[in-house]
């Protein structure tokens, strides 16, 4: 009976490790983006921008639909990390969000979103257009 519990012990003490270490290979990088939104009751956005990860650039390419309150168009440019990642495929992906804003003439941005594959975005920036918006959004992020 004193072995069964010790092995269990040794056991748990054995997942915790491992679970600790992959969970430490996880790690983060920059990103810039540049979106263009426009729309009336349903909108549209698109654009691009770099991940800088592990000393290299991979070129991204933004996409995404909005639906509620939409009306203008705007440039949004943004800068930021992406953090739990392994590998820069991690950051594509659909990021979904409920939001509201309004933007005229020029604008702070400031957005956190996470992916399907548990990537999360922490970006802020600079809106410059006409935008009102009161909606449910999705931003795709893919790697080119």
């Amino acid at each position: 009976m004193r072995i069964s519990s010790v092995l269990r012990t040794a056991l748990i003490a054995l997942v915790a490790i491992v679970g600790m270490s992959r969970a430490s290979l996880a790690e983060s990088g920059g990103v810039t983006l540049t979106i263009y939104k426009a729309g009336w009751i349903i909108g549209g956005s698109g654009g691009g921008g770099t991940l800088y990860f592990q000393g290299r650039r991979y070129p991204l390419s933004v996409g995404g639909i909005d639906y509620g309150l939409v009306f203008g168009g705007s440039k949004t440019v943004l800068r930021g990390y992406v953090r739990n990642i392994r590998r820069p495929s991690d950051v594509a992906g659909v990021y979904g969000a409920a939001g509201a804003g309004l933007a005229v003439g020029r604008g702070a941005r400031a957005i956190i979103l996470t992916n399907q594959k548990g990537a999360v975005l922490e970006l802020s920036g600079r809106q410059v257009g006409l935008m009102a918006n009161a909606d449910l959004s999705g931003l795709a992020i893919s790697l080119r």
